[in-house]
């Protein structure tokens, strides 16, 4: 089955500095479960076969769909068009494909624009009552990059804990995710690891945990 929806974008604001929430309407019967993105084209001439993937930030249950994209204003890509549709502007979505999938509480790793497959996840089980056992690592570059900050921490307290690479901060851990990071930080590699970011931080994640001892089928990543 291929479905494809044109929408139109019902609102747009400003996250961070290059990240903005667009959210647009919902077709009919249109279902997903949180962790799970769909191709997205830009319904302009010259932009509908140039198709991204993207996360669903929103819950299946909202009346309307969201995504939370950083926009790379510095080439003439997707996101460069994307930065500037206005609402009523109209976008191509497809059909809903797997990704990240929550199969129990455990450590959410992510970086930069890597926390938006977890959006939707930590928002549902903070409705369920169920995000108390979860802690997030979150690395970005520097304090303005954190997606959603005030949400997260409201969310999950000071399980939500964020590292910076590029900046000196007494605020916030510096340095990067790496094994040394996580054999100081992590106290149980036998619980579920979900890792998201940049391809090669989440390939070099994925070898460490198994190699700290983290089960291979417990480490949930984008494949």
């Amino acid at each position: 089955m291929h479905e494809e929806h044109i929408v139109t974008i019902q609102d747009i604001a400003q996250v961070t500095h290059d990240v903005r929430r667009f959210r647009f309407e919902k077709p009919t019967g249109y279902q997903f479960n949180p962790g799970q993105a769909t191709e997205v084209a830009i319904n302009k001439e010259g932009w509908k076969e140039e198709r991204r993937p993207f996360t669903f930030t929103c819950l299946n249950n909202d009346p309307f769909l969201e995504f939370t994209i950083k926009i790379y204003s510095d080439h003439e890509g997707v996101t460069n068009e994307l930065g500037k549709l206005k609402v009523n502007d109209q976008l191509i979505i497809h059909d809903v494909w797997g990704a990240i999938e929550y199969t129990g509480p455990g450590y959410f790793i992510a970086g930069g624009a890597g926390i938006t497959p977890f959006l939707a996840i930590l928002r549902k089980l903070k409705n369920e009552n169920k995000i108390a056992d979860n802690v997030l690592y979150f690395s970005n570059k520097t304090e303005k990059d954190i997606i959603l900050k005030d949400e997260l921490t409201e969310m999950m307290g000071k399980n939500a804990i964020y590292i910076i690479t590029d900046e000196d901060t007494s605020k916030y851990l510096h340095g990067f995710v790496n094994e040394e990071f996580l054999k100081k930080h992590i106290k149980d590699f036998s619980r579920k690891f979900y890792v998201c970011g940049p391809p090669k931080m989440v390939e070099s994640l994925n070898e460490t945990l198994v190699k700290l001892g983290a089960k291979p089928d417990s480490v949930v990543f984008e494949k």
